[in-house]
């Protein structure tokens, strides 16, 4: 994702304002997050399934 914000969005521009690059930079992250392949392994992993670290909290 970052690497394409850098190709799509920051190398070569000139925003006139810092308020032109947020919303370019935005509009990407949206776009981004729309195409995005959905997530095949949620929570499968030991620590989030079972937080095992708050045994130790007294």
């Amino acid at each position: 994702m970052f690497a394409g914000l850098r190709y799509f969005i920051l190398d070569g521009s000139d925003y006139p304002a810092h308020t032109a690059q947020r919303a370019a930079i935005a509009g990407y992250i949206r776009w981004a997050n729309c195409h995005a392949p959905p997530k095949r392994r949620l929570g499968l992993e030991p620590g989030i399934c079972r937080p095992d670290y708050l045994r130790n909290l007294a």
